[in-house]
């Protein structure tokens, strides 16, 4: 796994990993809204199960996973995954992860039994195209009807989370309603909802657009004296954080002009830095903070 992939799936499991956002998710999405869930009756799991390999165990890790109390006894356990890229196969991987839990059921490694529903927030941008339903999966092989009455049909819940219409995303009553508006809207998305997990919110909307660095966002909100329990609205975090990035592009572009400029008269009158400084009246030590500003 690639540095920036690493990056990018541990900020999506630490902005799931707060219980409002959770309960908020698996409401929004798997029960229209309806508050099934509640923030205060989930506790987080452990993400091991293992299982078999051809020589020896293995452990397999699913990103979030969530058990929900109800009279003090586990009612239900969520497996939350993030997938960034499409995966034709992704039905086996659920088997594989719900099947361990299960098994470890059978094996009275927990004290009881109880279903496991496992949900896949797919965050790509071109549109799923995996099998969500194994009967889906296996229909090109030749298999009589009668082999088919007993073969199981599980699914596979995936959401688009780029793609996800207005009814949906407004069903969001957390961070991720910001989240899910900003993927559809972009630059466009403006809003006076009051932002809760703000350090966590920039890291993942960062993360997925590409343009933020995940351990620059509290340095960002540190700086400005932003703190967590601040009440600050979208459009007033993001109008701050997009008009510094702004203003750090120009200063870069400015940075890169004058090495451009320098650096060609350089070459073109084979001229000395200190020379080709002296033509557009800067100290060399200008030149040098632009370069470095570049990072070369």
């Amino acid at each position: 796994m690639g540095e920036a992939k690493e990056k990018k799936d541990t900020v999506e499991k630490e902005f799931l990993a707060f219980p409002d956002i959770a309960s908020d998710t698996i409401n929004a999405l798997l029960y229209q809204g309806e508050a099934v869930t509640d923030a205060a009756n989930l506790w987080t799991g452990a993400t091991e199960t293992i299982y078999q390999g051809r020589e020896k165990l293995r452990s397999q890790y699913e990103d979030l996973c969530k058990y929900e109390l109800a009279d003090g006894r586990v009612n239900v356990m969520y497996l939350i995954a993030n997938q960034s890229q499409t995966d034709g196969k992704m039905l086996l991987r659920k088997a594989g992860y719900t099947g361990g839990v299960y098994r470890e059921q059978y094996e009275g490694k927990m004290q009881e039994i109880f279903p496991v529903i496992e949900l896949v927030l797919y965050w790509g941008s071109p549109r799923w195209r995996g099998c969500r339903d194994s009967r889906q999966l296996f229909q090109k092989r030749k298999l009589s009807d009668k082999a088919w009455k007993y073969i199981d049909s599980f699914r596979l819940h995936v959401f688009e989370m780029r793609h996800l219409p207005g009814e949906v995303r407004h069903l969001f009553q957390s961070d991720m309603r910001i989240v899910a508006d900003y993927l559809a809207e972009g630059d466009s998305y403006r809003s006076d909802r009051k932002i809760v997990h703000k350090a966590a919110l920039l890291k993942m909307l960062g993360a997925l657009s590409g343009e933020g660095k995940a351990e620059e966002a509290e340095a960002w909100l540190e700086g400005r004296g932003i703190r967590e329990e601040d009440e600050i609205t979208v459009c007033e975090l993001f109008d701050q954080y997009v008009r510094q990035g702004r203003e750090e592009g120009r200063y870069e572009g400015d940075a890169r002009r004058l090495v451009l400029d320098i650096e060609k008269i350089m070459k073109n009158m084979h001229l000395s830095l200190e020379k080709a400084c002296e033509v557009f009246e800067i100290p060399v030590g200008k030149y040098e903070e632009a370069k470095n500003t570049l990072g070369s």
